[in-house]
């Protein structure tokens, strides 16, 4: 099973951390239980630098690091445009190989500057890309990232489009899958009735185990770049998701972040989508917008549909459990390193690992929460306008005393 985050991002993109390196992203993708990473921003040339020095390509198109771990070409590119409107998408982009990354590179270096942002912005239009794509070599992917985000998203209220046909129009035969982001989910998109396959990636702005890999797709296929894509295309060994649960994700009710307001869908609509404390349009999430542009009730699945799981990272739940405001702190660290230690990575311990043997390593209280994680029960506040959800505990489930950083 190879258990993929194509959406990396390197220390040379905006909002990203500056510590990113290839080195570090390998270490943690192996504590999550990856086994396959995307390069991220491979048109960066410096980045691109280092991707050719510390990686090394084998016939099938992986590159792979001097300690076997192995990487494909990605990237992502953000085109902001007018079509009907203001516009501005996220577009994920995969390459076969060195050589046609390079032609890549040369295509986009003519279209605008690749040197100051790792997720670099362009001018042009969906279509074009693709067309520009596709004239290199009809290997390379092109994937909506996280699309039902507000801003950013092909389906983002405030700035996407109403359908894939809508944006990519002519060209709209050469997507055949979406990224799902971490505020939407299979059931919200499948009600939409797009006929692609979807998949989910983290969208990492750094290498720490609660922002790498925090949503992933599972393939059955060998480990070569043209079987990757064709399950991605066909959904022949595109065996799902594993993601956070929506309300988690950043956008997915509506609200304003300075206001401290968040409604639901319905509440949005008795206001008029506009915020009551500061008079203004309020950012619709992804809930809201699944509603505009559903086809289907809910409940509805398509034939094509793969399997989904949703859990919430690991490093988060400790921060719950243990009231830890700082999930890169010390105290989170030595609680999540004894469950690696134990049980070799985080997916194994957030999906497989039974509770009699999680309470050897940690008190009762996080094996519970662990478990309740796994079961989707977890309650949570949605998250909206930029601001992320939360978990919701109830204080018998925490712990909220230690005598000593370790002492459980």
């Amino acid at each position: 099973m190879i258990i993929a985050d194509l959406q990396i991002h390197s220390r040379f993109a905006r909002a990203c951390s500056k510590q990113i390196n290839l080195d570090y992203l390998e270490k943690y993708a192996r504590i999550k239980g990856l086994n396959l990473l995307g390069t991220g921003d491979f048109q960066h040339p410096t980045w691109n630098k280092e991707i050719k020095e510390n990686l090394k390509e084998d016939d099938n198109g992986i590159l792979w690091s001097k300690n076997k771990f192995p990487f494909l070409w990605q990237t992502e590119v953000s085109l902001i445009y007018s079509d009907n409107g203001k516009r501005a998408v996220h577009l994920l982009i995969f390459s076969p190989n060195q050589e046609i990354s390079d032609q890549v590179i040369e295509v986009l270096g003519k279209k605008g500057r690749l040197d100051y942002d790792g997720r670099p912005i362009f001018g042009m239009t969906c279509v074009e890309l693709v067309e520009i794509m596709k004239e290199i070599s009809d290997d390379i992917e092109i994937i909506p990232a996280h699309c039902m985000t507000s801003w950013f998203g092909i389906y983002g209220s405030k700035s996407g489009f109403d359908s894939l046909k809508d944006c990519f129009k002519d060209k709209v035969n050469k997507i055949y899958a979406i990224e799902s982001g971490m505020s939407a989910n299979p059931p919200m998109l499948w009600r939409m009735k797009e006929n692609v396959n979807i998949v989910s990636f983290s969208d990492a702005h750094s290498f720490w185990p609660f922002r790498l890999g925090r949503e992933v797709t599972m393939f059955d296929c060998d480990l070569k770049y043209k079987d990757i894509i064709r399950a991605i295309r066909v959904g022949k060994g595109l065996n799902g998701t594993i993601e956070v649960n929506p309300e988690y994700g950043k956008y997915h009710i509506d609200g304003h972040r300075n206001c401290d307001f968040s409604c639901d869908f319905i509440e949005s609509k008795k206001l008029d989508k506009i915020c009551p404390k500061c008079g203004k349009e309020l950012t619709i999430g992804v809930g809201y917008r699944v509603e505009e542009l559903a086809k289907e009730e809910k409940g509805y699945r398509p034939e094509y549909a793969n399997s989904f799981i949703e859990v919430i990272p690991l490093q988060e739940l400790i921060g719950k459990v243990y009231d830890i405001k700082q999930l890169n702190s010390k105290k989170n660290w030595e609680i999540y390193n004894k469950l690696i230690k134990e049980f070799k990575n985080e997916f194994n311990v957030l999906l497989n690992v039974s509770k009699d043997d999680l309470n050897k390593v940690v008190p009762e209280k996080m094996s519970s929460i662990i478990i309740k994680n796994r079961e989707n029960r977890l309650r949570i506040k949605p998250g909206y306008d930029g601001v992320y959800g939360e978990i919701e505990l109830e204080d018998n489930e925490k712990i909220v005393k230690q005598k000593k950083l370790g002492e459980f």
